[in-house]
């Protein structure tokens, strides 16, 4: 593998890597229908704010968000609505499990 290949590589895992947490993945989901503030998401996780705050900070570090202050609040959204499609593509990766399992247990 040369060196280009493998920063591409290694660019795509950093991306997974901020995706791979379940809270994370509930945040990019909420995103996807408007921008929220980390106090919503807090609620909405029922988890503390430094603790959001900190999920926020590696999906922005990613690139998958990104932040904008309106008055005293700062609003993330999604950088890149695709990433929405890595959901449909986990999706079909879960189905399909589910069917082979199935099918072991006939």
């Amino acid at each position: 593998m040369d060196d280009l290949t493998r920063r591409q590589y290694e660019a795509r895992a950093r991306i997974l890597k901020a995706l791979a947490h379940p809270s994370r993945l509930f945040i990019v989901d909420r995103l996807s229908s408007k921008p929220h503030c980390v106090q919503d998401l807090a609620g909405m996780i029922e988890a503390d704010i430094s603790t959001v705050s900190r999920h926020l900070s590696v999906l922005r570090n990613a690139g998958i968000v990104k932040d904008q202050k309106e008055g005293t609040k700062v609003f993330y959204r999604l950088s890149v609505p695709c990433v929405l499609n890595f959901f449909s593509c986990v999706e079909s990766v879960m189905e399909s499990n589910v069917k082979e399992q199935a099918g072991l247990l006939e």
